[in-house]
């Protein structure tokens, strides 16, 4: 027997269940499946550029939907539907805790948002927010007492891929991919244009409806610390600074007027919802920072990738049409992967991080689980020691620099890439984009990568 849920079998549900009251359109968090279909209902179009973009990425040399995928979650269907993986379900959280632990990712990542801006959007509140777990190329999302749980994988090659499983107790666990909906959300200008994750932050009523008209924010290490977490439940310190979590808009006439002391430094959420319905009591900041971190690299490493398949796949064709040897790269594709290229070296040194201007800590074991991940170098230095005292990370540089999605760039953006990096790490660049790396910064970067990531520069 297999999972009941399907797209087309629950579409007219949605498209009941996402109707927002008094007609408002939710902004988006962090979501993935099925988020287009609601997005459909509340009338979201794309802009012509995301859509030409789809269009794009939907061919080949991408082919998104048909193009063979290695994510882990995708690793983790091939064992469920060969039977050599079986999920044990649970009767208060279904199969939450066996997703978890087959897909390593750690229950200390739980971060909760009660936004309502997701597929579940009926089930979700500030009573009972949505938690959201994950590593470094896995997310899961789960309600309480929700009809399924919701998963994204990032494919070396394809970016992120969407997925489902059904809660369904009669039935084995089966993890069924999304074919396309997600996109109209999730392949926008604020994932870069390609299949990717965004985070946002909202001002949430006392029902988690998002207030849009008095804006919304995209989150990543570049944003302001007060235009973060609105929406989110938040544990942890972080002295004077001031962030939109654990805060509910109560001014229908001034949304925006949310009380940031009363959500600021929050160690216990008892009392807020009911939370010996989680796996964790905890939504914890520290988490929340490396969160708004890795996103964006996940996007920008597609982005990277994308265009340079797309570009060499051009050349070719006009290289066949004019002629010209089959090696021939154009300029139009060179300055296509430098610009996304670019972009990726930028967004991985930090460049426009936003300062902390006060020491930060969490509430759970995220900190010391997370920084144990790292591979370190003879001296035992990481690039995921975290600093929390004036930036996120001591060495800024992206630890995403290990993982599959950046070996897999295609070889001329993988080129661009490591020779920026050398470039900068070395001071041969000493332009003022990399001011914020010092010196002793940029020794210490280019020292852990030689010694942990031998084969980044190939001479």
């Amino acid at each position: 027997m297999v999972g009941t849920f399907s797209f087309n079998e629950q579409r007219s549900d949605l498209s009941q269940s996402c109707t927002p009251d008094g007609g408002r359109q939710p902004a988006l968090t962090l979501t993935w499946a099925l988020c287009c279909t609601a997005a459909l209902a509340f009338g979201l179009m794309l802009a012509p550029e995301c859509a030409a973009a789809q269009i794009e990425f939907e061919r080949k040399p991408i082919d998104y939907q048909n193009a063979p995928v290695e994510d882990r979650v995708w690793q983790l269907s091939q064992q469920l539907e060969s039977g050599k993986v079986t999920l044990e379900y649970d009767p208060q959280r279904g199969y939450l805790p066996a997703v978890l632990k087959a897909l390593d990712v750690p229950v200390s990542s739980q971060v909760l948002v009660f936004s309502r801006t997701s597929l579940q959007i009926r089930r979700i509140s500030p009573r009972t927010p949505r938690a959201l777990y994950f590593d470094d190329e896995t997310y899961v999302g789960w309600v309480p007492g929700g009809d399924v749980i919701e998963l994204m994988g990032t494919d070396p090659q394809q970016g992120e891929i969407f997925y489902t499983i059904d809660q369904d107790p009669e039935h084995p666990a089966r993890i069924l991919r999304d074919r396309g909906q997600c996109l109209i959300c999730h392949a926008s200008s604020r994932t870069q244009g390609v299949p990717g994750v965004l985070m946002r932050s909202v001002f949430a009523d006392s029902r988690g409806q998002p207030q849009l008209g008095s804006g919304t924010f995209n989150i990543d290490h570049r944003s302001p610390i007060e235009n973060r977490f609105g929406g989110w439940y938040v544990t942890g310190t972080h002295g004077d600074m001031r962030h939109m979590g654990n805060a509910i808009s109560r001014d229908r006439g001034a949304p925006q007027e949310i009380d940031r002391d009363a959500g600021a430094n929050v160690t216990d959420l008892t009392g807020r919802f009911d939370v010996s319905q989680y796996l964790s009591s905890h939504s914890d900041l520290v988490a929340l920072m490396v969160l708004a971190h890795q996103t964006q690299v996940h996007n920008y490493l597609t982005l990277a990738n994308y265009e340079s398949r797309l570009s060499r796949h051009h050349d070719g064709i006009m290289n066949a049409a004019l002629d010209r040897p089959e090696d021939y790269v154009s300029d139009t594709t060179k300055r296509r992967i430098a610009s996304a290229g670019e972009k990726l070296v930028k967004y991985m040194l930090f460049c426009d991080e936003a300062p902390l201007t006060a020491p930060i800590a969490g509430t759970s074991t995220f900190a010391r689980e997370f920084q144990a991940r790292g591979p370190r170098d003879s001296q035992g230095r990481s690039l995921r020691d975290l600093d929390l005292e004036t930036r996120l990370l001591k060495y800024p540089c992206s630890y995403l620099i290990y993982s599959p999605s950046f070996d897999a760039l295609p070889p001329a953006a993988h080129e661009y890439v490591t020779g920026r990096l050398r470039e900068i790490l070395t001071g041969e660049d000493d332009s003022e984009d990399f001011d914020h790396l010092t010196a002793s910064d940029r020794q210490a970067i280019l020292e852990i990568l030689t010694e942990t990531k031998p084969d980044l520069w190939k001479d």
